[in-house]
């Protein structure tokens, strides 16, 4: 199968719109979000060192760019709708694939959909802090936990689920169009970051004295640091979305790996230059004690008016994740629909745009009910360990694939082979193991989540899969 036929092979398929530029605009706009403008000063807290700070962006640089190369690869050899699900299906088992697009299709897709569009209103809240002023709260006590669940409605929430419609409808139209879109979002927050970086060049020096050390960090240096990686890991997150659309990629041999590796390696470099603009307008206190670390150093430079401006800019960035999510994101349920291994409405085609619009209509509802409940964040939470853990598999599939597939066509093979995939496996499955010593609970809920897909998988099976109409 070659990706581009989805349904009956004539009338309603996916179509080859999305080029080189496109596609490598995909990359760096699933990647910058808002997380880049918001973690500092977390990482700070938690680490305690500006060196320490920016060695965790580069080591979690390092992991992502051979994770880029393993996706590489196996995207040039499998160019088609679904990612990880083809990936995992073709090289471990049909299980392993069904269940990552189980995960990702229920929680992961929409619950990071949720969470980006939280943070854009983290954002808005520096332009009008009314948005975060609580309508309705209550608290629900839950057993075996000695602090009650809170839950709080504000008027954020309903502007966040807005976002994710706009997102949603955007989409809905055609490839060719949302690509170019994507195009235009991706070049303004590259503008975005760009200009910051120009703007703390031109600083003469900075507002205050560094300090090397804020407070005692809560825990060990190795701890602290494998800490500090979980909020750089979701800055990162989105790198290996690109296969989910190698179905509709331009030259996906070539143009694909490209793609990958060109977007990773710019964003890496733009993190890394962005946390020392932070830490060389404000010292070190004012970066692990501020929630807008981005506009607060913006503000010191061209003033709170300034700010705004530059804060708007980084709504948009995060508009662009969002809109990045949801042009790759649906594509897994949908290539699961077409095998016959999910809901049927998901593999419908749109006739007219050529777009898989039941796969993100769905994804653009669960997103805005993730949303509105204002549990997105325990639900996707529960599903980082899982998160990582299909991507150690990832790494062990592109391996067994060459010894079990050799003659498979390989227009891109990945560099320093096998030591790079063992390399990202290995990283990513500390980090899983990581998050499950850190959260073991947490962790076990979303391996309960993922495992809950087992009886619907027997269940698709055994149906034949059906050919998808329009």
């Amino acid at each position: 199968m070659n990706g581009e036929t989805a349904n009956d092979g004539n009338s309603a398929r996916l179509i080859r719109g999305l080029s080189l530029l496109a596609a490598t605009a995909i990359v760096i706009g699933a990647m910058i979000g808002q997380s880049v403008f918001l973690v500092a000063s977390d990482m700070s807290r938690e680490v305690g060192s500006l060196t320490k700070v920016l060695v965790a962006w580069a080591i979690g640089g390092a992991v992502v760019l051979a994770g880029a190369f393993c996706y590489g690869e196996l995207g040039a050899a499998m160019p088609e709708a679904g990612g990880d699900y083809i990936y995992l299906s073709r090289g471990l088992s049909p299980i392993c694939g069904f269940l990552y697009g189980w995960t990702s299709a229920m929680i992961m897709r929409p619950g990071s959909a949720a969470m980006i569009a939280a943070g854009l209103l983290r954002l808005l809240a520096f332009l009008s802090p009314s948005v975060t002023t609580p309508i309705v709260a209550w608290q629900l006590r839950l057993p075996y936990e000695s602090q009650p669940f809170e839950f709080t409605f504000t008027a954020a929430q309903p502007l966040a689920a807005a976002a994710i419609a706009v997102a949603t409808g955007l989409n809905y139209l055609g490839v060719r169009t949302v690509g170019r879109f994507q195009v235009f979002l991706t070049a303004l927050k590259v503008a975005t970051v760009a200009a910051l970086l120009v703007l703390g060049l031109a600083a003469k020096s900075p507002s205050a004295p560094q300090q090397a050390f804020i407070a005692s960090p809560a825990h060990g240096p190795l701890v602290a640091l494998l800490t500090a990686l979980v909020p750089v890991m979701a800055a990162y997150n989105g790198f290996q979305n690109l296969g989910s659309v190698g179905g509709e990629i331009l030259k996906p041999g070539k143009n694909l790996p490209r793609a990958a590796i060109l977007g990773t390696s710019l964003v890496i470099a733009l993190y890394i230059l962005i946390n020392w603009f932070y830490f060389h307008l404000l010292n070190f206190s004012q970066v692990a004690q501020s929630r807008h670390v981005a506009s607060d150093a913006v503000a010191l430079l061209v003033g709170d008016t300034g700010a705004k401006w530059f804060t708007t800019a980084m709504i948009v960035s995060a508009f662009g994740s969002l809109h990045a999510g949801f042009l790759t994101g649906p594509r897994v349920p949908y290539a699961m629909a077409r095998d016959g291994n999910f809901f049927s409405f998901a593999k419908r085609i749109q006739p007219t745009f050529h777009t898989p619009s039941g796969a993100v209509v769905f994804q653009g509802c669960v997103a805005i009910l993730l949303v509105l409940t204002g549990t997105y964040q325990e639900l996707y939470s529960y599903t980082m360990f899982a998160t990582w853990m299909f991507l150690a598999m990832t790494a062990v599939a592109l391996i067994r694939l060459r010894v079990i597939r050799p003659t498979l066509p390989r227009p891109f093979r990945v560099w320093g082979y096998p030591w790079t995939p063992l390399a990202f496996g290995t990283a990513a499955s500390a980090i899983a193991v990581n998050l499950w010593l850190v959260s073991p609970v947490r962790s076990s809920i979303g391996l309960a989540i993922i495992l809950m897909g087992i009886p619907l998988f027997r269940r698709w099976r055994m149906t034949e899969p059906a050919v998808a109409t329009g």
